[in-house]
């Protein structure tokens, strides 16, 4: 995959200033759109992409039932499953996720029921024996789960997503950054990080700013990608809550955190790995959203390019 170069770009204060950021902004969004292509194509991807099919999509109900239970799960699965697709083993002591499972059994074309049921039921159906009726949800059963962070085992293959650099200074330029961003922003020490393994999320507020969180961690330069990523929610996508529009809001708050980090010298080409993990999007649409990305990427450089020459 395409690594993101770590030349620094820098504009004059000109009248062509702002053509000549755009331009160079277009041509690093052309290579994340390569990057894109390539991370899709890659065997890590393919791998990832093979394990992520194996886990279950569970409905809304379950999904609230493991996270009152387990908030910080991410990744569940049966005991059984564990052991069999994935060589993982659960730990000694580990208190089960109870959630409802799917009874898939034969059951009566007419009420629905299982044969069982059927035949202690009021339903007349007679025309086709059991044996030949198909099968179809009869019911649901208590089943117990376990989250991967309750296990131990083989790892499982993950995408290197997380920004490289020197961000030490950049950090702190982000946060001050806030406020001409009107946006009001917190970094959360690990311990106390309530939403799963998300780096950050936006909430937004009625007559307020939009309130930014980060977890904090090690790496100050995926922790700057991931602020940046997070401004940019702010900056596009309050009020906005269409879930179809989820992926490409993704789209833009990536790219945003992609030519940011690029600018400031990192290494941002993990998000080419972010991005090929939504799917629904040709890597086409980041070009379709080139202004929305451009103007806002431009901004923050800006703000921030301000915050560290007042220092």
């Amino acid at each position: 995959m395409a690594t993101s170069s770590s030349s620094r770009e820098t504009f004059d204060d000109s009248d062509t200033r702002h053509d000549e950021m755009h331009s160079t902004i277009e041509a690093w969004i052309q290579d994340l759109v390569d990057e894109v292509d390539d991370a899709v194509s890659s065997e890590q991807f393919t791998e990832w992409l093979d394990v992520q099919s194996r886990f279950h999509d569970y409905s809304h109900r379950n999904t609230l039932l493991i996270k009152l239970q387990c908030p910080h799960a991410t990744r569940v699965a049966g005991y059984r499953t564990w052991q069999n697709e994935f060589d993982r083993h659960v730990k000694e002591g580990e208190t089960a996720i109870w959630i409802w499972a799917p009874i898939i059994a034969k059951q009566c074309p007419n009420c629905g029921n299982s044969p069982s049921y059927h035949e202690r039921s009021d339903c007349e159906y007679d025309e086709t024996p059991p044996d030949s009726w198909e099968k179809g949800l009869v019911g649901f059963r208590p089943a117990p789960v376990f989250d991967i962070s309750q296990t131990d085992g083989e790892p499982l293959p993950d995408l290197e997503t997380e920004a490289k650099g020197q961000a030490d200074e950049l950090v702190p330029a982000l946060l001050e950054a806030a406020d001409p961003l009107e946006v009001d922003v917190e970094v959360v020490p690990p311990q106390d990080w309530s939403h799963g393994s998300a780096k950050g999320i936006c909430e937004y507020r009625p007559s307020e700013w939009p309130r930014v969180a980060v977890r904090d961690r090690e790496n100050d330069a995926d922790l700057a990608v991931t602020l940046v990523h997070e401004y940019a929610h702010a900056l596009l996508h309050s009020g906005v809550d269409d879930e179809a529009e989820r992926s490409k809001r993704e789209l833009e708050a990536e790219a945003i955190g992609y030519i940011v980090g690029r600018y400031f010298e990192l290494d941002t080409s993990g998000s080419a790995f972010y991005l090929a993990a939504w799917h629904g999007d040709e890597p086409e649409t980041i070009l379709d959203r080139l202004e929305r990305i451009s103007s806002t990427a431009q901004e923050i450089i800006d703000i921030v390019s301000e915050v560290t020459d007042n220092e």
